[in-house]
């Protein structure tokens, strides 16, 4: 077996065409509806249920978008914020988003972070992070989120990311039910058993 040398992750082409249209959104309500629109997109097209996008927080101009592609793209990590934050850095010029001469970064997420992306978040140099569903929510739809600390919004904060939580959460519950209803795959190392 040999090793490659180059990691890519293949983006479908709508979150292609989604990273090339200019897009401002001003209201966090139409951040967030436009993350759900992706995740609906995705769900449809092989994906997994789940999106973010990194905006400049305050014009609102969309910076990268990304979705989960862990199942098609065989990675364990491409998790949606993981792509988007990516995206945004490679985009910036900067694995640091909150690096001199950038504009304050907000990452929208369908879904608290899971602990791995939880991590990426303290990392990525955002400024805010939005979410949608709860941990219990993706939970209960069989996804393993990991051993995310209980205070994990105090850790952001404490860290100078703003957090705000449920917004839209009831829409992104039901689409997370319907990802279920449609026979969506639910993936989780060592078939989700956890202690």
């Amino acid at each position: 077996m040999s090793i490659s040398t180059t990691l890519h992750i293949k983006l479908p082409a709508f979150l292609v065409q989604a990273n090339m249209e200019p897009r401002v959104l001003i209201k966090p309500e139409a951040r967030m509806s436009y993350v759900l629109e992706l995740m609906r997109i995705n769900m449809a097209t092989d994906g997994g249920p789940f999106a973010a996008a990194v905006f400049e927080r305050d014009s609102g101009l969309l910076i990268a978008a990304g979705t989960n592609r862990v199942v098609s793209s065989h990675c364990s990590t491409a998790h949606a914020e993981i792509l988007a934050l990516s995206l945004a850095q490679a985009k910036l010029g900067s694995h640091d988003l909150s690096a001199d001469g950038l504009p304050a970064c907000e990452l929208v997420t369908s879904a608290e972070p899971c602990v791995m992306c939880f991590g990426a978040v303290i990392w990525s140099g955002v400024r805010s992070l939005v979410c949608a569903a709860r941990g219990e929510d993706v939970e209960a739809i069989g996804f393993d989120e990991g051993p995310r600390p209980e205070n994990w919004i105090d850790e952001l904060e404490i860290r100078g990311i703003i957090v705000t939580t449920d917004l839209l959460r009831d829409t992104t519950c039901t689409l997370l039910r319907d990802y279920v209803a449609c026979n969506g795959v639910i993936y989780n190392a060592r078939c989700g058993i956890h202690k």
